[in-house]
């Protein structure tokens, strides 16, 4: 049996087979999609303000609210890809950006890492979201933010993991 077995390659992920030895020493086969990882942004206007998008997202035909986030680019490091997926989708950019966490969304059959950073110092340039990004920014306390959260408005994991870790869901 192979090592590793290519099933699909695409623009950003791959999807491939692998013999694993698990630490109690079963041996299985595992399906794993590669990732090139990804990050997230709080953006905070003042203390008490946010900066929310609602996205058309295609995979699951519907609109969602999530925090500024994008994938890295082959190359580019976490810090300078939330700086540019920052001004992007929202038209801001930071003085003041800081890592406070990463996590692994699916770490059954993913590779994704995402880094979650806070921005502070908020400055309006213009956004200019890609072309297949349908997004609208919304400006928002961390009241309303709460609200939507607690009514289900906010579904999207990593946004609600990145809320919590900032103390927004409390």
């Amino acid at each position: 049996m192979p090592k590793r077995g290519y099933i699909f390659k695409g623009r950003v992920i791959s999807l491939f087979t692998k013999a694993v030895k698990l630490p109690n020493g079963h041996k299985s086969r595992i399906e794993i999609i590669e990732h090139p990882g990804a990050v997230l942004i709080v953006p905070f206007l003042a203390e008490n303000k946010l900066i929310l998008l609602r996205q058309f997202r295609p995979v699951i035909g519907k609109y969602i609210y999530e925090f500024p986030a994008g994938t890295l680019n082959k190359g580019e490091g976490p810090l300078k890809c939330a700086r540019r997926e920052l001004e992007e989708e929202t038209g801001f950019t930071a003085k003041k950006i800081k890592k406070i966490a990463h996590i692994y969304p699916v770490p059954g059959y993913s590779t994704e890492t995402i880094h979650i950073f806070k921005a502070h110092g908020l400055s309006k340039k213009s956004a200019v979201p890609d072309k297949d990004e349908v997004i609208k920014t919304f400006v928002m306390t961390k009241e309303i933010l709460r609200g939507m959260f607690r009514q289900a408005k906010i579904t999207d994991a990593k946004t609600i993991c990145a809320a919590a870790l900032c103390g927004l869901l409390r």
